[in-house]
């Protein structure tokens, strides 16, 4: 099978699930996720299957073009999605309906497990290499926060950082 074939196969499969995921309900808990202009490949979706498990409200992808749902397991059309071209829109919606919103970036702000974390927070989770898409200062209500990291090295795939952090909220809110 071609490499065309198969993305071919991916976008069918992105626009099936996309359609279907407008029947999505909320999650269970007020936490969401936001996904701030990440590469669309299969971290995307494995961020979906976290999100399902652990009753996240939804996921907003800022900026992230059609990926292949198909390492979600199903959990892409399960969770509501959120569409946004800029964070600018996706700030003000979440600002909006009374959202805390938090980035997680290695070394920077409030350890994770010491912040306060109400019951409506929001997570932005930056591009793997380019971090967030906004200057900090445009946003001081984004409240930096850091997953503690005792090893050499100092960050995480960003399909893991989601699943720790909605634990631990799912941990104190449950």
């Amino acid at each position: 099978m071609s490499k065309t074939h198969r993305r071919s196969q991916a976008l069918q499969r992105y626009n099936k699930q996309r359609q279907r995921n407008l029947l999505a309900q909320p999650g269970p808990h007020d936490c969401v996720v936001v996904l701030d202009h990440l590469k669309a490949g299969f971290n995307v979706a494995k961020i979906f299957r976290s999100a399902q498990a652990f009753g996240a409200r939804e996921v907003h992808l800022i900026g992230i073009g059609p990926f292949d749902p198909a390492p979600a397991k199903g959990a892409f059309k399960a969770v509501p999605a959120r569409f946004h071209e800029a964070f600018a829109p996706c700030h003000a919606e979440l600002h909006d309906r009374g959202y805390r919103l938090y980035t997680l970036e290695p070394g920077c702000g409030e350890c994770l497990f010491d912040a306060a974390l109400p019951r409506q927070s929001a997570f932005i989770f930056g591009h793997e290499e380019l971090g967030i898409s906004f200057e900090r200062t445009a946003y001081p209500d984004v409240l930096p926060l850091t997953i503690p990291q005792f090893g050499p090295m100092q960050s995480l795939n960003v399909s893991i950082a989601p699943s720790i952090v909605m634990y631990e909220y799912v941990r104190r809110h449950r």
